[in-house]
C-alpha cells in the first residue's frame, strides 16, 4: 500500500488541481470579458456561422494586453484586447483575424479546450507523481527530470492540437469562401505580433509547431484538396 501512496496523491491532486482550473477560468473570463461588437467582424463570423449552420459565433474581448485568442470549454470564443488593439490598427486584416476565430472553434469542436483543462491537471498529477517517485531513487536531479518529461509531454499533446485546430479551420473559411491564404499570412506575422524569438528554442518545446511547419502543413492541405483527395 506504501508504494501506491504516491500516486493516490497524485490522482487526488489531479482531481483538486481540475476543479480549481475549471473555478477560476470561467470566473476570470466572465470578470474581464465583453462581447465583441466589431461590426465588420461581425460580418466575417456571420460567415462562420452560416458555414456550420449555426445562429451566430460567440466572439468575446478579453482585457489582456498579451496577443493570444483561446476557446473555453464552454464554446466561447475569446480575442485577447491586445490583439484586437493590433486589428484595430490595422497590423492584422479581417480575414486574419477571423482565421484566428476559425482556429478557437476548431478547438472547441474538437474536444481540445475541454481536454486541455483535463490535460493540465493530469499533467500536474504525473508530475506530482514522478517527482515524489525520482526524488526517492535520484535525490538530486530527480525534480529536475520530472519536470522536463512533463513538458515534453505537454508540447507535443499541444503541437498536435494545433495541427488539428488549422486543419479545421482551413477548412472551415474554405467553406465560408474566405480562403486559407489569411490563415498563411497571419502565420508569417505571429512572431513579430507576439514578440517571439522562436528560433531561440528547439521545436519539441514549442506549445505551438513552427510557423513554416503549419504554413507547409495548409499547404499540404490545398495540394490534397485539388487533387480532389
Amino acid at each position: 500500500m506504501l508504494r501506491l501512496t504516491p500516486i493516490l496523491l497524485a490522482i487526488a491532486y489531479a482531481v483538486v488541481m481540475y476543479r480549481i482550473s475549471v473555478w477560476r477560468t470561467h470566473r476570470d473570463l466572465d470578470a474581464k470579458s465583453i462581447e465583441l461588437a466589431d461590426p465588420t467582424l461581425k460580418r466575417m463570423t456571420d460567415r462562420l456561422a452560416a458555414a456550420l449552420e449555426i445562429d451566430r459565433v460567440p466572439v468575446y474581448i478579453y482585457e489582456i494586453d498579451p496577443v493570444n485568442g483561446l476557446a473555453a470549454p464552454d464554446g466561447r470564443i475569446f480575442i485577447t484586447r491586445g490583439f484586437y488593439r493590433k486589428y484595430r490598427n490595422g497590423d492584422v486584416s479581417a480575414e486574419e483575424m477571423t482565421s484566428v476565430i476559425a482556429h478557437e472553434l476548431g478547438h472547441v469542436a474538437l474536444g481540445h479546450a475541454r481536454r486541455r483543462m483535463i490535460d493540465f491537471s493530469g499533467q500536474n498529477a504525473l508530475r506530482a507523481a514522478l517527482v515524489m517517485l525520482m526524488g526517492r531513487f535520484i535525490p538530486l536531479i530527480g525534480v529536475w527530470i520530472a519536470n522536463m518529461l512533463t513538458h515534453l509531454l505537454a508540447s507535443r499533446l499541444s503541437r498536435g492540437d494545433e495541427y488539428e485546430a488549422d486543419e479545421y479551420a482551413a477548412a472551415l473559411l474554405t467553406k465560408a469562401g474566405i480562403g486559407i491564404e489569411p490563415q498563411k499570412s497571419l502565420f508569417h506575422k505571429l512572431e513579430d505580433l507576439t514578440q517571439q524569438r522562436a528560433g531561440m528554442v528547439p521545436a519539441w518545446l514549442m506549445s505551438h509547431p513552427k510557423t513554416d511547419e503549419r504554413i507547409a502543413a495548409l499547404e499540404a492541405l490545398e495540394q490534397r484538396w485539388g487533387a480532389g483527395g
